[in-house]
């Protein structure tokens, strides 16, 4: 089970209200980092279920 940091969560979040791009992301790709940072990122999107049909 991978550790989630808060602090990077936090990083995300900071980032994504200041206007900053999904691109700012500074964690390589593919690590848990960048998962946790996108995951503060897209904390105000609404979850995307691309196995089930829409409404």
């Amino acid at each position: 089970m991978a550790y989630v940091s808060a602090k990077i969560v936090e990083e995300g979040r900071a980032a994504k209200k200041q206007g900053a791009p999904l691109s700012a992301d500074p964690y390589p790709a593919g690590s848990q980092d960048s998962a946790d940072w996108l995951e503060g990122y897209t904390f105000d999107e609404r979850e995307q279920n691309v196995d089930q049909e829409s409404d």
